[in-house]
C-alpha cells in the first residue's frame, strides 16, 4: 500500500510540475490569445482615390461665405501637395438652388485659380440630384494616390461561431486601420524613407557654438 501511495504521490506532483512550468512557458502565453492579426485582414495600401468635398449652396445665394471660402482654400491646398490631376467642379442638375450655383461656381474657380491652380485642369461637369427640387451642393473632386484600407463595415461570418475559438470578429481594427490610414500625409513615406536635405553649415555651427558655451560653463 505504502509503494501505492508514493506512485500516486509522485504522479501528483509530476502533473502539478507540468502544469507550473506551462504557465511560465512563452507558448502558454499566447493560448489565451487573439490568433489572427487584424492589421492582415485590413492592410493599408496606397492606392489611387478620389477627395471629395460638397459645397453648399442655399437657392438665394449670389456668394460664398467666408468659411466655405477657407474651406475651399484648405481643399486647393491639399490638391496642390498631393494632385498634378484636374478638379472636378460639378454642378447640381435639376434642383432648386441650380441658378445660385451656376452663379457661385464662378467664384469657386475664381478661388481655386487664386490657390494656385491653373484653370486648364478644372473641368465643370454636372450631376443628377438625388431629390429634384431641393437644394444640392457643389461638389470638387481630385484623384490622387492615397493610404487607405478597404471599406469597413463587412460581417461574412456568425459572430457566434468565433466566440468558442477566441477570435476577434472579422471588421475588428478595421476603423482604426482606416483612421491611421487618413492621418499619413504623404503617403509615399510607406514606400521608403526620403532623401536627407543637405546639411545647413550655419546652422550646424551655431548648434555647436552653443554646445561648447553650455560646456564650458
Amino acid at each position: 500500500m505504502s509503494l501505492i501511495r508514493t506512485s500516486a504521490r509522485m504522479a501528483a506532483l509530476a502533473i502539478i510540475a507540468g502544469l507550473v512550468a506551462g504557465c511560465g512557458s512563452k507558448d502558454n502565453l499566447s493560448t489565451g490569445s487573439i490568433p489572427d492579426d487584424y492589421r492582415t485582414r485590413h492592410p493599408i495600401v496606397i492606392a489611387e482615390g478620389e477627395r471629395v468635398i460638397d459645397i453648399p449652396v442655399a437657392s438665394g445665394d449670389t456668394r460664398l461665405t467666408a468659411g466655405t471660402r477657407d474651406v475651399i482654400r484648405g481643399f486647393a491646398a491639399e490638391y496642390r501637395n498631393a494632385s498634378n490631376g484636374v478638379i472636378q467642379i460639378m454642378l447640381p442638375r435639376g434642383s432648386a438652388n441650380g441658378h445660385a450655383a451656376q452663379i457661385v461656381r464662378k467664384e469657386i474657380r475664381r478661388l481655386l485659380a487664386a490657390s494656385g491652380v491653373p484653370p486648364k485642369r478644372m473641368i465643370e461637369t454636372s450631376y443628377e440630384a438625388v431629390a429634384p427640387g431641393d437644394a444640392a451642393p457643389i461638389r470638387l473632386s481630385y484623384v490622387a494616390i492615397t493610404a487607405q484600407t478597404a471599406p469597413c463595415g463587412e460581417w461574412p461570418e456568425d459572430l457566434t461561431l468565433n466566440t468558442l475559438e477566441n477570435r476577434n470578429y472579422y471588421n475588428f481594427g478595421c476603423a482604426s486601420q482606416s483612421n491611421l490610414a487618413a492621418q499619413i500625409a504623404n503617403p509615399t513615406d510607406l514606400i521608403g524613407p526620403r532623401q536627407m536635405s543637405p546639411v545647413d553649415a550655419a546652422q550646424r555651427g551655431e548648434v555647436i557654438e552653443a554646445w561648447r558655451d553650455a560646456a564650458s560653463d
